[in-house]
């Protein structure tokens, strides 16, 4: 079997030895090169092509993450796992936009360690329980962002004429008792309620009205 080559990358050799010790100890994991600051891994990238770089994120000069960032524009099959100390959602997120496959802790277990390194090997992510946590929360943040953001710019589409039109079919009212209350022509109520199904993109007067109730649109 062929070993999962690797690229060790921290700023402290201490670190670099202790991880060491631990992967050589794994079987079929080789470290191939190992680098002091970011500069340096992407200059050894050239000419080595390790499978995963174990990177650690607070480096001097380019950052783990921006070292990452240039990894995942320039090497499609070299793949990150971020080591760091930093339970951090901000480190995390931005870890994640950057391409990293993986973050895992550094007191993580020797154990975990290598299980990550054949998970991001075998071209799936890998996040520890903690980190998965936090990466789960920040998408549920963004989703409920987008969803507000969604429903405000469909509240902006609908004329104040229009929101009258929808509160009254809401209510269950048809397009000749809303024409008779509105003091409009049935056709003009129509043609209001026609604009907005095609606007809000939905297919009939049913999902017109459950959108206006789900979104809150009125």
């Amino acid at each position: 079997m062929t070993p999962t080559k690797l690229m060790l990358v921290d700023d402290h050799s201490i670190v670099r030895d202790g991880i060491r010790l631990l992967l050589e100890q794994a079987e079929g994991l080789e470290i191939v090169d190992e680098a002091n600051d970011g500069e340096e891994a992407l200059e050894k990238l050239k000419v080595q092509r390790p499978d995963v770089v174990l990177m650690d994120i607070s480096l001097p000069g380019m950052s783990g993450i921006q070292t990452t960032q240039v990894i995942s524009r320039l090497y499609k099959g070299v793949r990150v796992l971020m080591l760091s100390m930093h339970n951090n959602e901000d480190y995390i997120l931005r870890s994640v936009e950057a391409g990293a496959y993986g973050y895992i802790l550094k007191d993580s277990s020797s154990d975990e360690m290598v299980k990550a390194i054949r998970t991001i090997a075998s071209g799936e992510k890998y996040y520890s329980s903690p980190v998965a946590t936090i990466i789960l929360n920040g998408y549920m943040q963004q989703l409920k962002k987008g969803e507000k953001h969604g429903r405000a710019q469909r509240q902006s589409r609908l004329s104040k004429k229009e929101k009258e039109i929808l509160q009254f079919l809401v209510e269950g009212m048809s397009s000749r008792e809303i024409a008779e209350k509105l003091q409009l022509s049935v056709r003009t109520v129509d043609n209001h309620r026609a604009n907005m199904m095609r606007r809000l993109q939905v297919r009939n007067a049913a999902e017109l009205v459950r959108m206006a109730v789900e979104d809150k649109l009125i």
